[in-house]
């Protein structure tokens, strides 16, 4: 294959990609929010709806660096599609299931377990296989591209929910569900997850325990990646005060109804979305470290901010406006983090190594978030909230500064600043 049949092939691999991630999220989250809605109602428990969060979060952290190892040592193509086909075959058992013996919360949490499962295998597998689908030059186009469908399908998924909820019953989400996924099955069927692979086609295969020592010995002998995943997993740790923090402030202090709140969650989405068309619309990020330095650096300004209306006399109409900034404000600089430094992973980490390096990546940031929300729970039912985000904002900007110091940012990206240095010492010679 020629040069310019390989680009006409990586640009139909980015609608493509796109368009399934799109239809296969959006199935996902309307039966998500079904499944949601069902369990409240049939159990009119908060910790039912508890325990199905912790069967759709738990299962992806544990399996993900098995994952992993499978996207590095056996075909993503084969990988992605058999995971599919899990999702397909979990979600129509769950509905023979329902249509002969009837529905139940316990046949939800294992659908939902094995969903997850199925899930982490084709999602590490898909974001381990993006450089090998586009050409270097449009792999933060279809990161953008990647995260603007999530984003859609994050605002139309409860939209879409919400209105078959009134009119249909669970069969429904479930029919839905499958044919978004077996969409999804048939354009990524057509593609070629070899497009731009470097790797050699006789790599021998390693033992599962060998490859996954395999891959955390990668990650230590390389400081800069090693210094990006401490990072995620103490951002994730302690943005748990916005996860947490935002929706008791909201709603339990602030009194906003749950109507205005379910707006300013949308309006997150809506920042992440307008991210996303911005990074897809524009040239690489050059110094990726640095950039996502800046966003984590706003961002953690940001959360201290998010208690002013706490400590000032405002309106009721204000309160929403200032949360629907604010969230906005939070999804845009989330993705001024999120999307350089997934863009330079992509290119840094070697092919062969690429899955399980995401796939721990995956485990030490989703595990960190149960950690968060139980410690954070705690400290906002005894420390008040205008302590509690402060502090947090302190804590997140030194571990920038700390860990994102300028020596790691040297390491990183050693060509801008070691040009920079060279300009500096050129004199002027202008006179």
């Amino acid at each position: 294959m020629n040069e310019a049949e390989k680009l006409k092939k990586a640009t139909y691999h980015l609608w493509t990609f796109t368009a399934s991630k799109m239809i296969a999220m959006l199935g996902a989250h309307v039966m998500a929010f079904g499944f949601s809605l069902y369990i409240l109602a049939m159990t009119g428990s908060a910790m039912s709806f508890a325990t199905n969060m912790i069967c759709s979060v738990l299962p992806r952290a544990l399996v993900a660096p098995l994952a992993g190892y499978v996207a590095d040592n056996y075909s993503k193509k084969r990988t992605i599609l058999l995971a599919q086909a899990g999702t397909i075959v979990t979600v129509g058992g769950l509905l023979l299931y329902t249509e002969t013996v009837g529905m139940s919360v316990y046949a939800i949490y294992i659908a939902t377990v094995f969903n997850t499962i199925c899930s982490a295998f084709s999602g590490v597998t898909f974001s381990s296989a993006i450089a090998t689908l586009v050409n270097p030059e449009r792999l933060q186009r279809a990161m953008s591209f990647n995260q603007m469908s999530m984003s859609v399908a994050a605002i139309g998924g409860p939209v879409i929910g919400g209105m078959m909820y009134g009119f249909f019953n669970i069969d429904v989400f479930l029919m839905v569900n499958m044919v978004a996924y077996a969409i999804a099955f048939c354009l990524e069927a057509t593609m070629d997850f070899n497009l731009y692979s470097t790797r050699g086609k006789d790599v021998k295969k390693e033992k599962v325990w060998e490859g996954l020592k395999g891959g955390f010995y990668y990650i230590k002998q390389r400081t800069v990646i090693k210094t990006i995943m401490w990072v995620a997993l103490w951002i994730n740790l302690f943005f748990s005060a916005i996860s947490v923090g935002g929706t008791f402030i909201i709603i339990e202090l602030l009194k906003v109804e749950s109507t205005h709140f379910g707006f300013i969650q949308a309006s997150g989405a809506a920042g992440m979305l307008g991210a996303s068309v911005y990074f897809a619309s524009r040239s690489e990020v050059k110094v990726p470290l640095r950039f996502s330095k800046i966003s984590l650096l706003l961002l953690s300004g940001s959360v201290a901010l998010a208690v002013i209306p706490l400590v000032t006399d405002f309106s009721y109409l204000a309160i929403v406006i200032f949360y629907l900034i604010i969230y906005f404000i939070f999804a845009i600089f989330e993705m001024g983090i999120n999307m350089p430094i997934g863009v330079y992973m992509q290119k840094i980490i070697s092919e062969e190594y690429r899955g399980r390096v995401l796939g721990l990546l995956e485990t030490m940031a989703m595990s960190m978030m149960p950690i968060g929300m139980v410690i954070y729970g705690i400290l906002y039912d005894t420390i008040p909230a205008t302590i509690i985000l402060p502090v947090t904002s302190i804590i997140i900007i030194s571990i920038s500064l700390v860990m994102l110091r300028p020596t790691i940012l040297r390491e990183a990206h050693p060509e801008y600043y070691d040009k920079e240095a060279i300009t500096e010492s050129i004199p002027n010679s202008t006179t």
